[in-house]
């Protein structure tokens, strides 16, 4: 019996460093309806083009910057990083998307799976997560 006790503890004590982290904190309400992002060229393009496609969704028009444009070069601004990882495949590892208002942090978006281990839920597409940040980052349709 206890020998059991003790391998269920075990395993248990194994996958809690299996974790996945997701923190949002919602944009705050702006009127604008465009939506600038820096382009961050160490990222996939992929990334940006799912960002995009996400905005675009919730009825955003998205402006691409230069990746050395400045945050207040439009009233609402995004900057994103983001990293992959090979375990049996290839999966989106880290993701964090700031947006600013008039150059100040509006609100943030981080997903991290860096010590997802045997987590199978790190290999979810990263096209679907980042739809999933960018709806609990934009709460609202654009303009509402």
């Amino acid at each position: 019996m206890i020998a059991k006790i003790a391998g269920i503890s075990l395993a248990l004590f194994a996958l809690s460093g299996c974790a996945i982290h997701q923190n949002v904190k919602p944009v705050e309400r702006f009127d604008s309806k465009t939506v600038c992002i820096v382009q961050n060229g160490n990222v996939r393009a992929t990334f940006l083009d799912a960002y995009e496609n996400a905005l675009s969704n919730k009825g955003y028009e998205v402006k691409r910057l230069a990746t050395d444009a400045s945050l207040i070069a439009c009233p609402v601004t995004s900057t994103y990083t983001a990293s992959w990882r090979w375990d049996l495949a290839m999966y989106m590892s880290y993701a964090d998307i700031i947006v600013y208002k008039n150059g100040k942090p509006s609100g943030k978006a981080t997903y991290d799976a860096t010590r997802g281990g045997g987590n199978m839920g790190k290999f979810i597409g990263a096209e679907k997560k980042i739809t999933e940040l960018v709806d609990q980052l934009f709460p609202r349709m654009a303009g509402s």
